[in-house]
């Protein structure tokens, strides 16, 4: 910025004068939260120029207590990892052990994993648009899309009698198996879905949804690649890449024809959007298709808990599933006394996180709600933030409630 400076003899020059600069902690983290995250926004007046991300300051040690517990209690841990994906820790970590044991589900069961699977895709992306939503001030968006998703927990509720952790998987299958009737539910749900979602889609459509999403947030797809960016954010900056249909799990193998991969070119917060809205019309076809090639048979193998705990040998595997955030890595160690020697669980929200930096720097103030929200993490209690003039030393705690109105 110029100013005129006028000097004692009346004369005037220009003088380059940066604007002050303001740190802003974007935090606290919630004891809660799986992976809780602090952001350290620097900005010069609105515009962001530098992002320091700081991990880990709340540490629950879900790794270290697993442990210390036999192969089942150990099942029902890593399931509170994370409430939106519960399904996807628990099949990831099932996975790893039956392939230490030997141990080959039935196909009705792998079915239904993957049935679960895709209604669990689907309510988390209808959580997040709701989110983008309600961050642009578009409540009307919000409560719909919200609404919409309440079908999906009905139908979890409905198949395991849980909403939110479902307690789906055991050791060589599933718990709960699903009747004719409820097919035709399903069937039905989907159908209204299908139409409810592409009412989404063309909300997200509007112009004025389109001026605050397009352009924002840019994540280039060589920087995606650099960063391990995963899931709907790393496909929304054109990075081709899809667990299910690179490293078929599940059901998968059997559906590899029945689905696309959404993947789109540009890289802002629009695109990383649009994949998620597409993805539900994916999803949607994929648990139409499970249900009419649905096979029979039972749903678990024979064998007791107890009996197929003593079946896992000493070793260790690594399993991969695609969350509703992207790739979720388990590894697992066993030892000889029913548990566990090491267990490493790779989230997707690590590295999606790494990808805030280039999206937030040359941004402004008020769109860091918006694009926090695009990569879909797990941080929903990060919500306030303290602006500190690093010339005065000045400081002022404001919420994203003070955040959305500077738009």
């Amino acid at each position: 910025m110029k100013n005129m400076v006028t000097e004692k003899h009346g004369e005037t020059k220009d003088v380059e004068v940066d604007y002050a600069r303001l740190r802003i902690p974007f935090g606290p983290v919630h004891p809660a939260l799986k992976e809780p995250v602090s952001l350290r926004v620097t900005v010069r007046k609105e515009e962001i120029v530098d992002v320091d991300i700081v991990l880990g300051h709340v540490h629950r040690g879900i790794e270290g207590l697993a442990e210390n517990r036999n192969l089942v209690q150990t099942l029902y841990l890593v399931e509170r990892v994370c409430g939106i994906c519960s399904h996807s820790h628990t099949t990831c970590y099932v996975q790893a052990l039956e392939e230490i044991g030997e141990i080959k589900p039935p196909e009705r069961a792998l079915y239904l994993r993957t049935l679960i699977f895709e209604l669990e895709r689907i309510h988390s992306h209808l959580f997040l648009l709701g989110v983008l939503a309600y961050e642009i001030g578009f409540d009307t968006l919000f409560m719909f899309t919200w609404h919409v998703r309440e079908s999906i927990l009905d139908l979890f509720e409905k198949i395991t009698g849980n909403r939110v952790h479902h307690s789906m998987n055991t050791l060589g299958g599933v718990r709960w198996d699903v009747d004719q009737s409820m097919v035709e539910e399903i069937m039905s749900t989907m159908k209204n879905l299908h139409k409810y979602v592409q009412q989404i889609h063309d909300s997200f459509q509007d112009k004025s949804v389109e001026k605050r999403l397009c352009d924002v947030g840019f994540l280039a797809k060589d920087e995606a690649i650099r960063l391990c960016v995963v899931g709907p954010t790393a496909r929304g900056s054109g990075v081709d890449m899809d667990v299910r249909r690179d490293h078929p799990y599940a059901a998968y193998n059997d559906l590899r024809e029945d689905f696309s991969v959404v993947v789109k070119e540009k890289g802002d917060v629009y695109a990383r959007t649009e994949v998620r809205i597409l993805e539900l019309f994916e999803s949607i076809n994929i648990i139409q298709k499970i249900l009419a090639k649905l096979p029979g048979g039972n749903i678990r193998v024979e064998d007791n808990i107890i009996k197929l705990m003593r079946r896992i040998p000493q070793g260790e595997a690594i399993s991969l599933v695609e969350a509703p955030r992207g790739e979720l890595l388990y590894f697992v160690k066993t030892n000889v006394k029913g548990g566990l020697s090491r267990l490493k669980i790779r989230t997707p929200t690590i590295p999606n996180v790494l990808g805030l930096k280039p999206m937030l720097v040359g941004c402004e103030i008020a769109d860091i709600p918006v694009i926090i929200a695009s990569v879909d993490p797990c941080m929903a209690c990060a919500n306030r933030i303290t602006v500190v003039d690093a010339v005065t030393g000045e400081e002022e705690t404001m919420d994203t409630s003070v955040l959305r109105r500077k738009r």
